[in-house]
């Protein structure tokens, strides 16, 4: 239950400003797919070569928030859902504070990934599919965890235990299994800069 006596405080420095100051606007690239798609490593990627164009970021990553912020949460349904809505309401912080922010999770539940669009404003919320078949990511399990799920050591597991619902409209589809790493990142900056929220290449 919310409390009732708690008001949103509007700030004399507002969003606009600080993409002015920026250069750039502000926005949210959602990377999600299976474990082993690659988000992570898409996502850091992009971060490096927005970073050498002088914008603003941050990286959001599954394994690096449950240290923190989610790691008082499991794996349940309920969990992820939660760890989600926790996440989404982080960025949307970040995107007012004129920040293009990049998140790696799994984030498996379309409601889930819908939920957080709902947070942002119309164009704020890019939702990029990291496409990447389940027998490639399994190839890909640095950390074993595929391997523990088949023999039923991780309850819970996307794509073996737990469902994996894929995105029915993202803004991009990126095909990790079978393109370079530069490849991939520089479809995201296109797509950045069709959205007018970078400046077009010179």
């Amino acid at each position: 239950m919310k409390p009732n006596n708690t008001l949103w405080h509007h700030a004399v420095i507002q969003r606009e400003h600080r993409q002015q100051q920026n250069g750039h606007k502000s926005a949210v690239l959602w990377f999600t797919g299976l474990s082993g798609a690659g988000k992570s490593t898409l996502a850091h990627a992009v971060e490096e070569k927005l970073h050498h164009l002088g914008v603003r970021t941050y990286v959001l990553d599954g394994d690096n928030v449950r240290h923190g912020l989610c790691g008082d949460l499991g794996f349940s349904p309920t969990d992820r859902t939660e760890n989600i809505r926790r996440i989404g309401e982080v960025a949307k912080l970040m995107v007012e504070a004129g920040v293009i922010v990049l998140t790696a999770f799994i984030s498996p539940f379309r409601a889930d990934r819908e939920r957080v669009r709902g947070l942002m404003m119309h164009g704020d919320f890019l939702e990029i599919f990291c496409r990447c078949p389940l027998e490639v990511c399994e190839t890909r399990d640095v950390k074993g965890l595929y391997k523990k799920a088949r023999a039923g050591e991780v309850k819970e597991f996307t794509g073996i235990s737990s469902p994996y619902e894929e995105p029915v409209a993202p803004e991009l589809v990126v095909d990790t299994a079978n393109l370079m790493l530069d490849e991939c990142a520089e479809q995201v900056l296109a797509l950045l800069r069709e959205r007018g929220i970078l400046r077009p290449a010179v």
